[in-house]
């Protein structure tokens, strides 16, 4: 795989005046394969997308771990992300995929709660006796998608597709832990700084410090939603993002090293092997030969 990895964004096969779609697993691979677009080759998504598992078992990569593929199963995709689908075409479903705005940007702070809820989950599994509750909704988003008229169609979209979320959040076969929102709002404002100040600052006290919170409350919400000290998930987001630059194949292991935060490359080599047990180069080559 000497090619880079491509950023995709929205538009890149989509053309049309409302950043969301709605479209079948095998529809999207035929798409491509005409486009000449390999699938399968890892691209980095700069939207947000959610694949609903209808028919089939397979598998599908989602930022360098393996998820399992089966009726029922379903795939939040986040911003950033980068994924890869099986060369295989051993599963069929459906792939709705949007800019975060389109859904965000309008709607209630207890709506917002629940769809970021969601998008901090791995994947969801419904049920495949289940997937039949869905249909409703998957039939009047395609409609929705189809219809020329765009009277309304940005606000009907939206509803229909947080009564979705509502309904896959209701049927989880596993019941996710709904946080208290107060506490899961702050681990979402800490991830969000994160992303935000990573070059400035590595320390999980400075950024409580910057939230206006004590250092143990940020280490008791980060163990409570995200099962790690907020140091871990501080080391953990790094790393991930840092393997996600490593597979761009855009910049040397000392423009990753500078651009993560890291003011020595050794400091930067030294974290990543700490935690993976190989240097950057190493992890490229081994992600070479997938």
């Amino acid at each position: 795989m000497s090619e880079h990895i491509e950023n995709i964004i929205f538009s890149r096969f989509v053309k049309q005046p409302i950043p969301f779609e709605f479209i079948s697993i095998k529809t999207l691979r035929d798409r491509c394969e005409k486009s000449k677009y390999d699938l399968s080759k890892p691209h980095r998504i700069a939207f947000h997308a959610l694949i609903i598992i209808t028919k089939g078992t397979g598998t599908h990569n989602i930022d360098f771990k393996e998820q399992k593929l089966f009726p029922g199963v379903i795939l939040p995709l986040t911003n950033d992300q980068v994924h890869s689908f099986s060369k295989k075409r051993t599963t069929d479903g459906f792939v709705i995929s949007f800019e975060e705005g389109f859904i965000t940007q309008n709607i209630s702070e207890k709506n917002l709660f629940h769809f970021l809820h969601i998008y901090n989950t791995p994947n969801v599994y419904v049920g495949e006796e289940n997937l039949q509750a869905l249909q409703p909704f998957l039939t009047l988003l395609e409609d929705l998608h189809k219809d020329e008229n765009l009277n309304m169609k940005p606000e009907m979209i939206n509803t229909i597709f947080m009564a979705l979320l509502f309904k896959i959040k209701q049927l989880s076969i596993y019941q996710h832990k709904t946080f208290e929102s107060k506490r899961f709002k702050d681990f979402l404002t800490f991830k969000l700084l994160i992303t935000q100040e990573y070059t400035e600052s590595h320390s999980a006290k400075s950024y409580a410090k910057k939230m206006g919170v004590s250092y143990k409350y940020l280490n008791d919400i980060c163990k409570d939603v995200g099962g790690k000290t907020a140091k871990a998930f501080l080391d953990s987001w790094l790393l991930l993002e840092i393997k996600r630059n490593i597979s761009e194949q855009k910049y040397t292991s000392q423009e990753i090293a500078f651009k993560m935060g890291f003011n020595e490359p050794s400091n930067f080599i030294r974290f990543f092997k700490k935690y993976t047990n190989t240097t950057p180069n190493q992890f490229l080559k081994q992600f070479d030969k997938n």
